[in-house]
């Protein structure tokens, strides 16, 4: 599947420090080791409605990521997929009257213009689910040949020899201390594991699982859906957890570098494709879990069920600025739970002014210094208000010095705060 493309990054003097970054599963920041290439798979969207600002957020966090690497002077592996087959995506279709696979690309579509507005760097490999039937079929071939998947029998209607993931035999395959086990990324006790697992698509009641949390890896055919041929599986569609595993696979080292998303995902899904990983290959899917926070609207969840979510678009189509958008998100800690208000994005435009007006006063000799802080916070688990602040403290001081710009120390902030923060001037 087609990426967007990516606008150019300023290369700055020197480099960003070591980086320390938040690891969901060990439940502390660590320092991402240095390597000569980085590697991050970020799970996409399910394309049944257009990039509301969780979305947004998300892919603005993990994009900090992928600047602050190749602010490093690393190069960075990014693998994006989007899920273009599933339930939620049916059931819009046939609610709204649209055959899925319009809905679908009309929506990646809004959804790739809406990164490219934003200044999201683009991922080097975009893949679709269905794209990568062909190699999930396999894996999950491989998987119940080797004792960690298993037919359910048809009861009430279903029909028989879905395919579902074994998570306790999946578990106890190896003593290795990298060994994969259920709880091992989320932290999860057992009872909030059912219920996150029935909340967000899930089918703990299922008869026929040996365990109500084992994931479903193969959906077999059913009338009036659609299906793909899947060998010795029988036609059907594969699993959301078992998809992002397999193109992670694919498309990146073993183990690669990040796993990222929004917190919402950490169970069932990272939970689950961490485990299909290990089931798969005996080393672990990624060396670090990130999450980013949940943003909601005035203090409530943001959902599509409360019809309350704020969309890109819409804000786009009102004729705001993209840069804005994002300056209003960089504001919050991406790892932060927040909520979208009218006042927080008329001060991330005003702010978003006086950068500019200040750029016309830059004092000869500041930039340096600016470029060095911004760093520093940026390294401390991708600090972006505080590397607001620190532009900030450094916009006061330009307009108020009263000394002759440097056309130099402009060009030089500048390009600082695109590279680093994506946010043109």
């Amino acid at each position: 599947m087609k990426s967007w493309t990516s606008r150019p990054v300023p290369e700055l003097p020197g480099s960003l420090p070591q980086l320390r970054l938040y690891d969901t599963a060990l439940g502390r920041v660590v320092d991402v080791e240095r390597q000569s290439e980085q590697s991050m798979y970020v799970c996409g969207i399910t394309p049944y409605d257009a990039t509301h600002m969780g979305h947004a957020a998300s892919y603005v966090a993990f994009d900090l990521l992928n600047r602050a690497w190749r602010d490093s002077g690393v190069r960075v592996s990014y693998v994006q997929n989007v899920t273009d087959i599933d339930d939620p995506l049916l059931e819009r279709a046939t609610a709204t009257g649209v055959d899925w696979r319009e809905l679908a690309q009309s929506q990646i579509e809004l959804f790739q213009t809406d990164m490219d507005a934003l200044n999201v760097l683009a991922p080097n490999h975009y893949i679709g689910a269905v794209e990568a039937i062909p190699d999930i079929v396999p894996a999950i071939e491989q998987l119940i040949a080797d004792g960690v998947a298993y037919r359910v029998n048809g009861s009430e209607g279903e029909p028989d020899g879905d395919v579902y993931y074994d998570v306790e035999t999946a578990g106890k395959r190896s003593d290795a201390t990298d060994a994969w086990a259920l709880g091992d990324i989320s932290g999860l006790g057992e009872q909030e594991m059912l219920e996150l697992f029935a909340e967000r698509g899930g089918d703990p009641a299922r008869a026929g699982k040996r365990n109500a949390l084992d994931p479903l890896l193969w959906r077999v055919a059913r009338e009036g859906e659609p299906s793909w041929p899947g060998a010795t599986l029988g036609d059907g569609r594969p699993g959301w957890h078992i998809e992002c595993t397999v193109i992670a696979q694919k498309y990146l080292p073993a183990p690669f570098t990040v796993q990222g998303g929004g917190s919402d995902l950490v169970f069932p899904h990272h939970e689950m494709g961490a485990g299909h990983a290990y089931s798969l290959s005996g080393v672990p899917l990624a060396r670090h879990y990130s999450h980013a926070g949940m943003v909601g609207l005035h203090g409530e969840k943001m959902s599509k069920s409360k019809g309350n979510l704020v969309l890109v678009s819409k804000l786009r189509a009102a004729g705001e600025e993209p840069a804005a958008i994002r300056l209003a998100i960089l504001a919050h800690h991406y790892r932060s739970d927040w909520s979208w208000t009218d006042a927080e994005f008329a001060e991330a435009k005003n702010r978003l002014t006086t950068w500019r007006s200040a750029v016309n006063h830059a004092p000869a000799g500041s930039a340096a210094a600016l470029i060095a802080a911004m760093r520093a916070e940026l390294a401390n688990d991708l600090n972006a208000p505080g590397a607001i602040a620190v532009v900030d403290r450094w916009a006061e001081e330009a307009v108020s010095s009263g000394s002759d710009s440097s056309a130099q120390d402009a060009a030089l902030v500048t390009d600082a705060i695109d590279a680093l923060l994506g946010i043109e001037l």
